[in-house]
């Protein structure tokens, strides 16, 4: 009798301290307070103090940079850091902060020393944001007719601009990460025998994914896909996909068959 009501005891000690632990899980993360005043503190136009270059804009709780393709980007103060938040976040230990001064470490540990302007002329680099499409909003098309095994092909291409935005992550002369926007292309592709459709689809830059390295792919353009040759397995395309404002560019072969079946590779020169 007395080893069954032990037994229940430990057992209800148990629940206690479940219960218990729930409730200390189920406490929310504070997160740390921001900053507001330094973040008010800092509205204005600041300049490289050596270089006497524009480097960015504060206003608001949004940073702007004379880049016009680079993106705005919300910024936070937190404790001794300036927190950017855009499509990745970055941090950047503030050294020195004052109204008309600035001082931080950028992502390569360099100290970047900046002043705020009081040059009304600054204020004209940031009047252009307009954000201009890589493919400036223009419709290509191609026609190709090739002929195989005594059968004429008659391949069709086009190019769509779309309203799909690429971020390509670069950095400014002061070492801080900013993003430029473009605008992905969906490239249509159909094939005629004569009269009789074979295949027809809109490609988009996932369908290359097996090409690219995912960590390229998501700042590529699919550029264009281009009729390359006909064989005995079908119809050989190129499709380009490039980071834009950069060399890097990956090239990846489209193989439609001539019953309407695709594979994909790595294009080989």
């Amino acid at each position: 009798m007395i080893r069954n009501f032990l037994h229940i005891i430990t057992i209800l000690l148990v629940a206690v301290a479940a219960v218990c632990s729930c409730k200390q899980q189920d406490k929310p993360v504070v997160a740390p307070a921001e900053n507001l005043e330094a973040k008010k503190m800092l509205a204005g136009i600041w300049v490289d103090a050596d270089e006497e270059s524009v480097v960015f804009k504060i206003s608001g709780d949004t940073i702007y940079y004379p880049d016009p393709t680079a993106n705005p980007v919300e910024f936070k103060i937190v404790k001794d850091t300036m927190v950017l938040q855009g499509n990745s976040v970055s941090k950047y230990p503030i050294i020195k902060m004052a109204a008309h001064l600035l001082e931080f470490k950028n992502q390569g540990g360099d100290i970047i020393k900046l002043v705020k302007s009081d040059n009304p002329v600054d204020a004209y680099q940031f009047k252009r944001h307009d954000q201009v499409p890589l493919n400036q909003g223009k419709v290509v098309k191609t026609d190709t007719v090739v002929s195989y095994n005594d059968n004429r092909y008659h391949s069709y291409v086009q190019v769509n601009p779309t309203t799909y935005k690429v971020y390509r992550t670069s950095y400014n002369s002061e070492g801080m990460e900013t993003e430029n926007i473009y605008y992905d292309n969906i490239v249509h592709v159909s094939v005629y025998r004569g009269a009789a459709k074979v295949f027809s689809k809109d490609f988009r830059k996932d369908d290359f994914a097996e090409t690219v390295p995912a960590n390229m792919l998501k700042q590529c353009v699919l550029s264009d896909i281009k009729l390359i040759e006909a064989s005995d397995d079908g119809l050989h395309y190129r499709a380009q996909l490039a980071i834009p404002d950069s060399p890097s560019s990956f090239m990846a072969e489209l193989i439609i068959s001539y019953d309407g079946k695709t594979k994909v590779r790595v294009f080989e020169m």
